[in-house]
């Protein structure tokens, strides 16, 4: 009976273990690829959800951002479209530059596409309208290239991070070109969130340098006729016309049409993409301020993107928008490379706060208090240039990321 005692304890007993066995062997297998019994490391794509406007008023900046970006993606994981192990993959939708079509797309790519980033998007009506969406769906929104102050403003939340410049860093680097003591300014800008503003900040910067705002014409964003704005800047007889604009339908022509410098009233703004430059031959000689030209800044990630984007697009150099575009890719993926791969939002807020990172305008940092992308813009001259069809920005001063740091406005 002992011998038989003994003898079923031992089957038991190896029962017992083949179970456990198997039991850990399962476990592994949900959990574990290592061996060591450490939890598998997620390998999942990351999602990235791009918002621009590839149609509309606003295609060109779109375009832009869209080329910078994926080549950012590039430049930032060395050519292999992934990080820490996990691929990245990228979604583009269209928001037509309208809030509606936005609110519409950005659902689709949280909701369908399960992405773990949004970015985006040309428009500032679109992005103020795809704000409450980063929230509710508690995912990081790189915005890139929208500019309104009340991004990181008063429409602010903590998921919210922007590597674009905002309209207070416009303004004070246009400020800086033409504000003094006594010099007497009239702005114009299309009336909306990005143009009004514009010129609520330029009006705060040029004012603490001694100038008088005697005048804020706000014309119909979508206007093609400016000539009653124009003619009430003519009346207010001020030094200078400061124009805030974005879009295809500037009002240049009409500008130098109504021979507003033969009145002896000087024209600043920002330099814009290449295109409009186009229509600024009656500037030549404007000073101003530009977020980016493609010779502007000195650094290697700008030599790399220029040259990359000449090899791949005929020929073309980087306008505008595109490094913005490539900023933002690479600022996901230093923060990526900084959580080890982790796309939780509360730990990536932790990690981009504060977090600086090299573009092709230099160091830029995600400022704590407001997210905003402290960074380098650029006080210019319009010249002539042998050989380009086109006024081009000629460097005055390369303005710091201390210089244009943006009143904190959350």
């Amino acid at each position: 009976m002992k011998a038989f005692r003994g003898k079923g304890f031992l089957v038991g007993f190896l029962i017992f273990l083949m179970i456990f066995a198997t039991a850990c062997s399962s476990d592994k297998t949900e959990g574990d690829t290592s061996g060591n019994g450490e939890k598998a490391e997620n390998k999942e794509p990351i999602k990235i959800g791009v918002l621009a406007s590839t149609t509309g008023a606003l295609e060109s900046y779109g375009k832009q951002t869209l080329r910078g970006f994926e080549l950012g993606l590039e430049y930032a994981t060395e050519g292999t479209m992934e990080v820490e192990g996990r691929k990245i993959e990228f979604v583009v939708e269209d928001t037509e530059t309208k809030p509606e079509v936005a609110v519409q797309k950005a659902t689709k790519l949280l909701e369908e596409d399960e992405v773990d980033f949004l970015v985006g998007s040309s428009s500032s009506a679109d992005t103020l309208a795809v704000l409450p969406l980063a929230e509710e769906y508690q995912k990081i929104m790189i915005v890139e290239p929208a500019a309104a102050d009340s991004i990181t403003g008063s429409e602010f939340n903590k998921y919210i991070f922007r590597s674009a410049r905002n309209s207070s860093q416009d303004a004070v680097a246009g400020a800086a070109a033409i504000a003094d003591k006594g010099v007497k300014i009239a702005t114009l800008a299309p009336d909306y969130s990005f143009g009004r503003d514009g010129v609520a900040a330029f009006k705060e910067a040029a004012e603490k340098l001694g100038a008088d705002i005697v005048l804020e014409e706000y014309a119909d964003p979508a206007a093609t006729d400016f000539t009653s704005n124009i003619q009430k800047i003519i009346d207010a007889k001020p030094d200078y016309l400061f124009v805030v604009w974005a879009g295809a339908n500037s009002p240049w022509k009409q500008i130098s049409d109504m021979k507003v410098q033969d009145k002896g009233i000087k024209i600043s703004t920002g330099a814009p993409d290449i295109a409009a430059l186009a229509t600024m031959e009656p500037l030549v000689g404007m000073e101003g301020f530009t977020v980016y030209y493609h010779d502007l800044p000195k650094n290697e990630i700008n030599d790399w993107l220029v040259a990359e984007h000449k090899k791949r697009f005929n020929g073309e150099v980087p306008d505008l928008f595109t490094p913005g575009g490539m900023s933002a890719a690479i600022s996901i993926v230093e923060a990526l490379k900084k959580t080890k791969g982790d796309a939780d939002a509360d730990k990536l807020i932790e990690t981009m706060e504060g977090m600086s990172f090299e573009t092709p305008k230099g160091k830029m940092t995600y400022r704590a208090e407001d997210h905003q992308a402290l960074q380098a813009l650029y006080a210019i001259k319009l010249e002539k240039k042998d050989g380009v069809p086109y006024p081009v920005p000629v460097l005055m001063r390369e303005l710091t990321p201390e210089e244009t740091a943006p009143p904190v406005r959350n």
